[in-house]
């Protein structure tokens, strides 16, 4: 209880304007407080995630929920990164697979690529947050059309098209 408190008062400092809102800027604004450097892409696709109401800001609860999550990102992250304050690739695929995916070695690596910032395979916490919403966003799309549930998909042109298109927001 004395967690959701401080998280309240957290958002109300943010929401500065007293909306009840808070936007992406404001957003990646605190976070980058916290030491957490994203993208507003990132931050974007944040909000996406956990906007249940579909108004494109983050309202306190659908805030309780993205910390949920991030929480829970951020134990995997410390169980793995040793004082070190990084993952390497190796710890980064061992804790995908404790976030509950399992990615063969091309689309693993493609994908760290895409976030290793320095590109010298030492994964720091808000790039593997990062890699997880993209991975969590993939899936979430792919589900989408897997309507057998059977890990494949068949797309017809038009549906390769909104992927595309949804993929450039992930």
């Amino acid at each position: 209880m004395e967690n959701a408190v401080v998280l309240r008062e957290w958002f109300d400092r943010v929401d500065a304007a007293g909306t009840g809102n808070i936007t992406a800027p404001q957003l990646q604004s605190a976070l980058a407080v916290g030491n957490l450097d994203f993208p507003l892409s990132v931050v974007q696709q944040m909000i996406r995630m956990y906007d249940f109401d579909r108004n494109g800001t983050m309202s306190f609860e659908e805030f309780l929920a993205l910390n949920k999550f991030l929480q829970k990102v951020q134990t995997v992250f410390s169980s793995l990164e040793r004082g070190r304050g990084f993952l390497s690739l190796e710890d980064v695929y061992e804790a995908l697979i404790k976030l509950g995916f399992s990615l063969d070695s091309p689309a693993f690596y493609t994908v760290c690529e895409s976030f290793d910032k320095s590109k010298k395979g030492m994964v720091r916490l808000d790039e593997f947050i990062s890699i997880f919403i993209f991975v969590q966003s993939a899936r979430n799309l792919f589900s989408s059309f897997d309507t057998t549930k059977q890990g494949k998909v068949t797309l017809d042109f038009n549906q390769f098209v909104y992927c595309s298109a949804e993929a450039e927001y992930i």
